[in-house]
């Protein structure tokens, strides 16, 4: 009896140890955010600068200002003599701020900005973590910090920007198109009402509409849909516009001309273009011609060149398959033509490493494909079709171990570049001092955001077939064929 007693008692607690496995496994993932959290703050304290919520201070003085009952874009703050830059519909909804102190409004804005850029990296990861089997959370959880790290991100943190959670609303769109390019080619969604509605994405092109509405730089999204025949999203981001600048006009009429007739069209409220954190090609022209302003038509014809060298980068990546490097090249280019584009503003650079280091992975695992196969034919073997046809694909030029570098090697670059932010050191003002008061490299160094994000419009690699926002009409006939069998 007691040996079968202690036999019982083994089968008990075998099936434990899987289990066992299971929750080390985690424990060790949730160590890892840990010291990934911890290594962002250090990195923060390292390569950041002193932030104190400047623009916050700006905004959550407007929203008192306002609710008191005076001119929105008559405030001035004390300290700097700064006022309200955005559009009417950003006021209202920064309204609410006026009934909280200074401070708990900042921290809202940082948490919500935080979780604005999770929940963006867990619509950006998860293809790419279905495709290679990560644990999409333990995914997540490692790259916002990593993130969270760099100069966009600590600079709208620290500042009290809002660009993470424009950053959101447009990258809604980029997953509601996702979404419905499924749902046409017959993946319909399952679920409640307002699941089904969510998950069919015909709701796509509000995020921009609103983005547009309360800045007007993701207005370019607007073009790049018109450009690339996706119709209904761009009727649905224009009418979206509109109705909130409308609603917002019937609520704040005086306000809403006043932005319209004469405050959009007063540059000197942001500030010179020659500005240091101006990483924008008008910054760049500034800083190089040494001036407060760069050469208008200069900068207007390198600024088309960009503009469309961008949108047909962004229409072909859109018509091979690759949505999110689409609106990448998006985000990048209208960060590149913009007048002024403030450091923090470059958030679309975080995409633009994910779809680097995927480029990468993509590539490795295709010269190990092709590896195979030609061990298969060396063997008198034919690769099945079930190989994705890889025998007549040409043969990487340079050793298959290699394949892949150079998409790697970038998306580490990029990021220790925005990481380290060399911007800073070399941070000079006219008319005190000259933008080449350290010579070229300082120079160089000034303006190396800017030229990384034109080398990336330029240069950006697009994954085809990787996440469409269409399928092709011979898959939506064999679907239609499989649900009336």
């Amino acid at each position: 009896m007691p040996a079968t007693v202690g036999r019982r008692m083994d089968r008990l607690v075998q099936p434990s140890s899987p289990v066992r496995g299971i929750y080390r496994r985690n424990v060790v993932r949730v160590a890892l955010i840990g010291a990934a959290f911890v290594t962002a703050w250090y990195a923060i304290g390292a390569f950041g600068r002193p932030y104190n919520f400047f623009d916050m201070k700006i905004y959550h003085g407007a929203a008192v200002w306002w609710a008191s009952g005076r001119d929105l874009y008559a405030y001035a703050a004390p300290d700097t003599g700064l006022g309200f830059t955005y559009p009417p519909f950003a006021g209202v909804l920064m309204l609410p701020m006026s009934r909280v102190p200074f401070a708990a409004a900042a921290w809202i804005n940082v948490v919500a900005s935080l979780l604005a850029l999770a929940v963006v990296m867990w619509a950006l990861l998860g293809p790419i973590a279905r495709r290679y089997g990560w644990s999409r959370w333990f995914a997540v959880g490692l790259t916002v910090p990593v993130a969270a790290a760099i100069e966009p991100v600590r600079e709208t943190l620290g500042y009290g920007q809002i660009n993470l959670l424009l950053f959101l609303l447009i990258m809604a769109d980029m997953v509601a198109l996702r979404w419905r390019a499924r749902a046409s080619a017959g993946f319909a969604p399952t679920g409640g009402a307002l699941v089904r509605f969510i998950r069919s994405g015909s709701w796509a092109g509000v995020g921009i509409g609103l983005a547009a509405s309360i800045k007007l730089t993701p207005a370019l999204f607007v073009v790049y849909l018109l450009v690339t025949k996706q119709w209904r999203a761009a009727t649905t981001a224009v009418a979206t516009a509109i109705a909130v600048s409308a609603g917002t006009f019937l609520v704040a009429g005086r306000d809403s001309s006043a932005y319209f007739l004469r405050v959009i069209w007063e540059t000197e409220r942001v500030g010179a273009a020659d500005m240091t954190p101006n990483q924008s090609l008008a910054g760049v022209l500034a800083r190089l011609y040494d001036t407060p302003e760069a050469p208008t038509l200069l900068w207007l014809s390198f600024a088309l060149l960009v503009f469309a060298l961008g949108l047909s980068r962004a229409a072909r990546a859109h018509a091979d398959g690759d949505e999110l490097t689409a609106f990448t090249l998006v985000g990048l280019t209208a960060n590149v033509i913009s007048p002024i584009s403030w450091s923090h503003h470059l958030v679309f650079v975080i995409p633009a490493i994910l779809v680097l280091a995927d480029a990468a992975m993509r590539r490795r695992d295709a010269s190990r494909g092709l590896e195979s196969g030609r061990r298969l034919t060396r063997r008198g073997l034919t690769p099945s079709a079930g190989m994705g046809g890889l025998a007549p694909l040409r043969t990487p030029i340079w050793f298959p171990a290699l394949t892949g570098l150079r998409h790697a090697s970038a998306a580490l670059g990029v990021y220790l570049l925005f990481l380290i932010s060399p911007i800073w050191p070399y941070e000079h003002q006219l008319p005190e001092y000259s933008h080449y008061e350290d010579g070229l490299w300082g120079a160089l160094m000034e303006n190396s955001l800017a030229l990384a994000l034109i080398i990336l419009v330029a240069t950006l690699p697009w994954r085809p077939g990787a996440e469409p926002a269409f399928y092709p009409e011979t898959i939506r006939i064999d679907r239609r064929a499989i649900h009336q069998r």
